[in-house]
């Protein structure tokens, strides 16, 4: 997706220590990288705001991640997240990964495509999703010019 499909964007450096023997990010870090993208993501949409006391647990059912290109060490990147289905219990978030460019030009190293479940900690079930959180991720998201919510209730 181009950059202009998303709302949020969070910006790091790349530690040495996230680096592998071939002088490149270590592979299981891209998982870390959409990790930090989608805490910041719902921090900025003030999700957990939102629920107040209400619990409000995930478990990542499903995660899949896509290389285009290493990403080396001491460099900056822009980790982007948005939510691109919801459905009953479940929700579907994609991060993407950039070279930092300061001209906004396209620097795609990797996605990573996330599905969440809403689940009860007691049972580790699945429940159903509050009404409010596919608004909630949809009015953010729509703040990117080209982006949309695609709902499944599934």
């Amino acid at each position: 997706m181009p950059r202009a499909d998303f709302a949020f964007s969070h910006r790091f450096r790349v530690r040495w220590s996230e680096t592998d023997a071939q002088g490149v990010v270590f592979n299981a870090r891209y998982l870390d990288y959409a990790d930090v993208a989608i805490t910041e993501y719902w921090r900025e949409v003030k999700l957990r705001e939102q629920a107040g006391d209400e619990p409000l647990e995930f478990h990542v059912k499903k995660a899949t991640v896509t290389w285009f290109a290493p990403i080396l060490p001491d460099e900056m990147i822009d980790v982007m997240a948005r939510t691109v289905a919801t459905g009953r219990t479940s929700m579907t978030q994609t991060v993407e990964i950039h070279g930092s460019r300061d001209d906004g030009s396209e620097d795609l190293r990797a996605t990573v495509d996330l599905v969440s479940v809403f689940v009860d900690l007691a049972t580790h079930r699945p429940q159903v999703l509050p009404e409010w959180v596919a608004p909630k991720f949809a009015a953010f998201d729509a703040l990117a010019p080209n982006a949309a919510l695609v709902s499944e209730n599934a």
